[in-house]
């Protein structure tokens, strides 16, 4: 559990590092499933619904940018996601009904790894509320050096700024137009089996891995249970069937006057965030697109 410390920061700042939250014998054997889905991609040419390739990728040297949805691709990802280690820090800051939302495994091939540039995840997915986080489980150590995450304190509680370019959804902001400054950004450091937590407002990126070490950061998203979708619900069951720990709600909680700004259609060429931001005219990080 968190103290009233780390609380009071995360509501201030928008995001924590803690470590030592998930045993290392759990970690090892994290890397070794992942080791296991990088062999298993020297089949694969382009991108699917498992993998996101970094450009050099080939047979005789696989390279992911991601392994999307890990909890459906290995049974070891989705006890990972549901395990009391994990849950025990989340419920001081969302509450005690907690449901989870999505996932996804970033990896940053020493060297290589992409970068992510500057945006907010509630520009992807709005909500009634704003009680949703993703927590980033580290495999590896994570330093500024090798693209550790990055955020700017205290963004969380300003609005949701544009995400578009020239009327289609790019899935990150122009800085300048924005008139944000990138200096106030800070890392998150954590080393292999500690977790950064960042509120779904927070304004964050990560820079290219320009270490001789990996960054393999797996990361889960959750919301409050009575955080609904501006999407829509189609599938009660299904819905109520990501709960993993408390009661779903029938009563979505709104934020007062929350301005919201809807996503528009993303630009013709579509696919996991790393293709989205091809589309970027002003990047933040090195160009390796």
């Amino acid at each position: 559990m968190l103290t009233d410390e780390q609380v009071k920061f995360y509501h201030e700042n928008g995001y924590l590092g803690l470590e030592n939250v998930v045993p290392l014998a759990q970690i090892e054997e994290a890397r070794r499933v992942v080791e296991e889905l990088v062999e298993q991609s020297r089949t694969v040419t382009e991108h699917t619904a498992v993998y996101d390739l970094e450009p050099e990728h080939t047979a005789e040297r696989p390279l992911l940018r991601r392994i999307k949805s890990p909890t459906n691709v290995h049974p070891f990802f989705d006890q990972l996601m549901r395990s009391d280690a994990i849950l025990d820090c989340l419920e001081p800051l969302i509450g005690p009904n907690i449901r989870f939302q999505g996932d996804k495994l970033n990896m940053k091939t020493a060297a290589i790894g992409s970068p992510v540039e500057w945006h907010q995840d509630v520009a992807f997915y709005p909500h009634t509320n704003d009680d949703l986080l993703a927590v980033g489980v580290a495999l590896d150590d994570c330093t500024l050096e090798n693209g550790c995450l990055l955020v700017i304190p205290g963004s969380h509680r300003g609005p949701t700024l544009d995400h578009h370019q020239e009327g289609y959804f790019v899935g990150a902001i122009s800085p300048s137009r924005e008139d944000v400054d990138l200096t106030q950004a800070v890392p998150v450091e954590v080393r292999a089996g500690g977790i950064s937590i960042h509120h779904v407002a927070a304004l964050h990126g990560s820079a290219p891995n320009t270490s001789s070490q990996p960054r393999r950061l797996l990361l889960y998203q959750y919301a409050a249970a009575d955080a609904w979708p501006l999407s829509g619900t189609p599938d009660y069951a299904a819905f109520d069937g990501m709960m993993v720990r408390g009661e779903p709600t029938r009563e979505f909680r709104q934020l007062p006057h929350a301005a919201v700004r809807i996503p528009s259609p993303p630009p013709p060429r579509v696919g996991s965030i790393f293709e989205l931001q091809t589309q970027l005219k002003e990047t933040v990080f090195a160009d390796r697109k």
